[in-house]
């Protein structure tokens, strides 16, 4: 019991030191949006600055991992700027600058 403390500890301080890195890309505005979360954006009437709030207000709540790739993408949930519930997906990409895969409302 003690090691599964230990490893979700682990898991919470790798998740805060991403969300810290996401939210610096973000300040920084080192970061690019997929075409799909451009789409998105327009389906659901959000703006670019949403993105920015989501990640700057949000937490990371799920790693996952491509099968394919092995890349690993987060879902950070946030709000918008309005205050609605949403979520991005990304991943820190080549360049080291934060890909936005896709945004959506929750």
């Amino acid at each position: 019991a003690a090691r599964r403390g230990a490893t979700s500890v682990h898991l919470r301080a790798m998740a805060q030191a991403t969300i810290s890195r996401f939210r610096q890309l973000i300040r920084s505005l080192n970061y690019v949006v997929s075409t799909h979360a451009a789409e998105e954006l327009e389906d659901d009437n959000l703006s670019i600055l949403d993105i920015e709030n989501i990640v700057l207000t949000g937490q990371i709540t799920e790693r996952q991992r491509d099968a394919q790739t092995r890349e690993v993408k987060c879902v950070v949930t946030g709000v918008t700027l309005d205050g609605s519930a949403a979520e991005v997906v990304a991943k820190v990409g080549f360049g080291g600058k934060l890909f936005v895969i896709t945004v959506y409302l929750c």
